[in-house]
């Protein structure tokens, strides 16, 4: 099929919402799909214009206020809708929509191509975390707008699923993330890592992620003075001075991608994840797959994740006494941890790439037939025990 991806944010920024299309195009090609990515400008001269098989059509674009490398596209409704009508596809995809992907879902409508929409951004909730609470209202009647034009909408989790729904978006299914588990695997731990970050043998408690305020990973100064303990935060990003200052006896790695990440992550003995906007989380699902059990806020896509007593702890938003009083009880006991990395691990088998992108060209397939989103009530959705495999 002919399947065009409009991309609100692209290479060479590297987030989850890229992440995800990577692993998508890479299905599309080995299945010999003929794709078009649509997507903001970048200042990096060395990024190509084919990205896995794939065409990559650049829009001009500004850098977003305060955060750089997140570039916002430009031009009107009617330019993609051009770009649209010139390649024909059978379906337009559209990846975390909210600026282009507002103008994308309505060139898509006027012209007739059916649209599957990916929720994987929480944009409004971050309105108050960056100052300006008077636009989250404006910001979810943005999210409305685009999920109740899309022909179908795809979710990554339980949390997002019932949050769109309550707010009237019915055409809604449930798409989960992949992950690597040859990559991300516990056979990649390393004692010269480790040694390398915490040369006094501590116990390491992680972090990978941006380094922003929606993320809050300034809520990990609770654990700063725990005993044997070493922090260590992978990821970059606009707070990271900030977070630097705030946190001086962490260790931090910076960006880090591929082999040395899952190095990383299977060197941690515990990871954390403070923030509370998070559709999936794709880090905590990685971590799991590295043997390393989770403490994270009970909110969004954790709460699929992270089941309590057996795979990690889910602590309530807000309560950093509670997040440190779960990182003690799994930092002070090996073999409690021990338990709860082989109960993580087992956990995530089955969520492979391949699996995910073959389950999502089943939702182009039926969008482009006509066919209705699924029957699946929101009651068979709010266990929080776990996806299955």
């Amino acid at each position: 099929m002919r399947i065009a991806i409009v991309a609100e944010s692209f290479l060479p920024l590297m987030n989850g919402v890229t992440h995800s299309i990577l692993r998508v195009l890479e299905h599309l090609q080995e299945r010999g799909d003929e794709v078009m990515v649509i997507a903001p400008s970048t200042s990096d001269t060395d990024v190509s214009s084919v990205e896995k098989g794939a065409y990559v059509h650049r829009l001009p674009s500004v850098p977003l206020a305060g955060y750089a490398n997140v570039r916002v596209a430009l031009g009107g409704v009617n330019r993609v809708k051009r770009i649209l009508a010139d390649f024909s596809p059978d379906v337009v995809h559209l990846a975390s929509p909210f600026v282009l992907g507002w103008r994308a879902v309505q060139a898509a409508h006027q012209l007739g191509i059916p649209t599957v929409a990916i929720y994987q951004t929480e944009v409004p909730s971050y309105a108050a975390r960056y100052g300006v609470p008077f636009l989250e209202n404006w910001a979810w009647n943005r999210v409305d707008n685009i999920h109740l034009l899309a022909t179908r909408t795809l979710v990554p989790s339980t949390f997002a699923l019932n949050q769109l729904r309550g707010r009237g978006i019915l055409r809604v299914d449930m798409w989960r993330r992949g992950v690597d588990t040859a990559r991300f695997n516990p056979a990649k731990r390393s004692t010269a890592w480790r040694s390398s970050v915490a040369p006094d043998g501590h116990r390491i408690i992680g972090y990978v992620g941006r380094l922003a305020v929606e993320k809050q990973v300034e809520d990990l100064a609770v654990l700063a003075d725990l005993p044997n303990t070493k922090l260590v935060i992978v990821g970059d990003g606009p707070q990271r001075e900030a977070l630097q200052a705030a946190l001086p006896n962490a260790h931090f790695a910076g960006f880090l991608g591929g082999d040395a990440l899952a190095q990383a992550v299977a060197g941690f003995d515990l990871f954390v994840h403070p923030g509370e906007f998070e559709t999936f989380c794709q880090t905590i699902q990685e971590a799991m797959a590295s043997g390393v059990p989770v403490v994270a806020t009970g909110r969004g896509g954790p709460l699929d994740l992270v089941e309590n007593s057996r795979t990690g702890w889910l602590y309530e938003p807000g309560n950093l006494g509670q997040l440190r009083g779960y990182v003690q009880d799994l930092i002070g006991d090996d073999a409690k941890r021990r338990a709860f990395a082989t109960a993580a691990t087992a956990s995530v088998q089955g969520r492979t790439w391949p699996v995910l992108s073959a389950d999502l060209v089943r939702h182009y397939n039926e969008v482009i037939s006509g066919l209705p989103s699924g029957t699946t009530g929101p009651s068979e959705f709010t266990s929080s025990k776990g996806p299955s495999s």
